[in-house]
């Protein structure tokens, strides 16, 4: 079981990337994070009281399905990230394969995964990451879009992408390069949205002690 907080296992990541990637590539991603912090949560972004919009999205081998379907009427933890091309997506996917799906999995509860990404990148990230939850493609941001947590990088960042050899709308099953902020939602088994926590720099993250603390004192 992990026990390394997310954010201590960034902090290594990005020194490891500090080693690799030239200063020039990384410096757009760390001027873009800096705007993104300093803008903080967009306003009208979804609150605790409202209802998770039901859409149909896909789910890793590309079947339709409903998102209520996939949630099958229980109380859930759904985490949207931006792509398997994510490193930061990746690390925190598979931190919560550790340390929440089976203690949800205890409680009677959910967790899905979702993304804008194409189903093949869905599965990529399951298999990779050997992830037992449910891993999900929203196709053109539907339910994200829903909850106002839409974001697309900066021309710096997206240079940056094309130098490490990533196109994020080639990833995207719309072919957008949009994606949701990083954000974890607890959902009660109606849908009603119980805890919202959006974290604008995607290179941080809802930590498990944290959605599990939430869980528990909300359901």
């Amino acid at each position: 079981m992990t026990t390394t907080p997310i954010s201590d296992q960034v902090a290594a990541l990005e020194a490891g990337m500090a080693q690799q990637v030239p200063t020039d590539v990384l410096a757009p991603f760390a001027e873009e994070r800096r705007q993104l912090a300093a803008d903080g949560v967009p306003t009208g972004v979804a609150v605790p009281g409202s209802q998770l919009t039901d859409a149909e999205v896909l789910d890793a081998h590309g079947k339709p399905v409903t998102l209520h379907e996939a949630l099958s009427g229980r109380p859930a933890v759904v985490v949207f990230y931006r792509g398997a091309w994510c490193p930061y997506c990746n690390l925190a996917l598979r931190t919560y394969q550790a340390e929440l799906a089976e203690a949800l999995a205890q409680r009677g509860a959910a967790l899905v995964a979702i993304s804008p990404q194409k189903p093949d990148g869905s599965l990529t990230m399951q298999e990779t990451n050997e992830l037992t939850f449910t891993v999900l493609s929203d196709p053109g941001n539907t339910v994200a879009a829903s909850l106002g947590i839409l974001t697309e990088a900066t021309d710096g960042a997206k240079a940056s992408q094309a130098a490490l050899g990533l196109d994020v709308a080639a990833a995207n099953a719309d072919g957008t390069a949009v994606v949701p902020m990083p954000t974890t939602l607890i959902t009660d088994a109606a849908g009603t949205i119980q805890w919202v926590d959006v974290h604008p720099d995607y290179a941080t993250r809802s930590e498990p002690a944290a959605i599990l603390a939430a869980y528990d004192a909300a359901l």
